[in-house]
């Protein structure tokens, strides 16, 4: 962050009135409305931090630490005093009068862009440390950061020497100053987001192309269902020929050597720790499961080509999807502690503002969802066109509509590829009676319209 730029924000945001608004979007970005009518940006991430205008987002996530709940309290809808750039460095400084307390008070909030040390600090007019962003103890540095504690100014940097023709150039005027800051705070916005959308992309089809590959090496090792049957009968045929010779076999022996039905020599192992008697029906079940496993090989090859085609859907999604809400709502990001947790058997498992999301990927799916949901859940689903049922586990919470529409979209997405619009019936899985399979009636239902338009997910 550059110091003429720095002092140009300041000179902007101090010609509004208060702050509407003030909160966590992202880990290190905090949004700041002014007048309700101007929103901005101030990403703290160390050594990349920088500040951006645009329409306020929806966060990706809640934010509730004592730093959260005190920007909210103090800063949302405070009286703006005064913007400054303390000491020439890059340091935002914003004087405050909050207007949750009962009493005339002033605050500061203070946003520091020095390099790996950002950090967001809330300040008394002691200037002692209410909350900060990022905590700093005396360990760490000489400049404790800490509630309660006063807070140390920054030591002035020491001036540069140049040396040479570039020494003796002053800057112009225009190197300076920013004509249109706002403007550029937006292009600033457009930029990043392009960057923060081209990784974040980058991520989650590396991600999903993992899932589709594994699916698709669980397709591969299927056996063959001519091969399971033929074994199936190797099998009865080796029951019978024990059950024919029991009167030949020793308890000791490992293998019955006779002739088959046919006159043919063969050679059969033993099953250990059998008695005798029962060493045919130790065949006999082998031949069973060889069967059903041949009667049942095409369902398992059904479900995973459903899986693969899910993830298919996903990754197409992934390609096309125009911000980094639709790409965190398409592929979330949960630490891997939390998602061996929360793994699921059926369906997909997606997070909407922190609201577990279920959706399954195919008829079975679908039918165990609704099995394993809670009278409470909400259940949602496309009218009059099959697809995939979409369970949000509420916790006997109102659903915000934001989390509504979202799951409704990924219910859209993931039943048809033609776009267009469409209504999606949602209501407590109490009300849903199971008929047969994964079809169900439904009573005391709302519904949604959705529109699917640009490019849609492919079949």
């Amino acid at each position: 962050m550059k110091l003429h730029t720095l002092q140009a924000i300041a000179e902007r945001l101090e010609t509004f009135g208060f702050i509407s608004r003030a909160r966590r979007v992202e880990n290190n970005t905090i949004e700041l409305s002014f007048d309700k009518t101007h929103t901005y940006f101030f990403n703290l991430t160390r050594g990349h931090s920088h500040i951006y205008k645009a329409l306020s987002q929806r966060p990706l996530q809640g934010f509730a630490a004592p730093f959260d709940t005190l920007l909210h309290t103090l800063v949302s809808t405070s009286r703006l005093i005064a913007v400054s750039v303390p000491d020439g460095d890059r340091i935002l400084r914003f004087t405050l009068a909050p207007k949750s307390s009962y009493k005339e008070k002033r605050i500061a909030l203070q946003l520091e862009f020095t390099g790996k040390n950002t950090n967001a600090i809330l300040l008394d007019d002691n200037e002692v440390t209410i909350e900060a962003l990022r905590h700093i103890d005396s360990d760490s540095s000489f400049r404790v950061v800490k509630p309660g504690v006063a807070l140390l100014p920054i030591p002035p940097k020491p001036p540069s020497i140049r040396v040479g023709a570039d020494s003796i150039s002053a800057p112009s005027a225009s190197a300076l100053s920013i004509e249109n800051i706002d403007a550029y705070l937006t292009q600033r916005y457009t930029q990043s987001q392009q960057q923060k959308i081209a990784v974040s992309k980058k991520v989650k089809q590396t991600a999903t192309l993992k899932k589709i590959q594994k699916v698709t090496a669980a397709l591969e090792r299927l056996p063959d269902k001519h091969a399971l049957e033929e074994t199936a009968q190797q099998y009865q045929l080796q029951a019978n020929i024990i059950l024919s010779h029991l009167h030949q076999i020793k308890p000791y022996d490992t293998a019955l050597k006779t002739y088959d039905f046919e006159g043919r020599e063969v050679s059969i192992p033993l099953p250990k720790n059998t008695v005798v008697g029962r060493m045919s029906e130790y065949y006999f079940n082998l031949s069973k499961r060889a069967k059903s496993k041949a009667k049942n090989v095409h369902i398992e090859a059904e479900n995973l080509q459903s899986k693969k085609a899910f993830y298919e859907n996903i990754l197409y999604a992934i390609d096309h999807a125009a911000t980094l809400y639709d790409l965190e709502l398409l592929v979330p990001k949960r630490g891997k502690q939390q998602r061996k947790k929360e793994r699921m058997r059926y369906g997909e498992l997606f997070w909407i503002e922190d609201y577990k999301v279920m959706v399954g990927r195919n008829s079975l799916e679908n039918q165990k969802l609704l099995q394993a949901a809670k009278g409470n859940d909400l259940w949602m689903h496309t009218r009059e066109i099959p697809g995939s049922h979409v369970l949000i586990r509420t916790d006997k919470q109102n659903l915000p509509d934001s989390v509504i529409e979202a799951a409704a979209k990924l219910c859209v997405d993931f039943s048809t590829a033609r776009p267009g619009n469409y209504l999606v019936d949602y209501t407590k899985r109490k009300f849903v009676k199971i008929q047969e399979g994964s079809s169900v009636e439904y009573d005391k239902y709302q519904t949604i319209s959705v529109r699917k338009d640009g490019v849609e997910i492919r079949e």
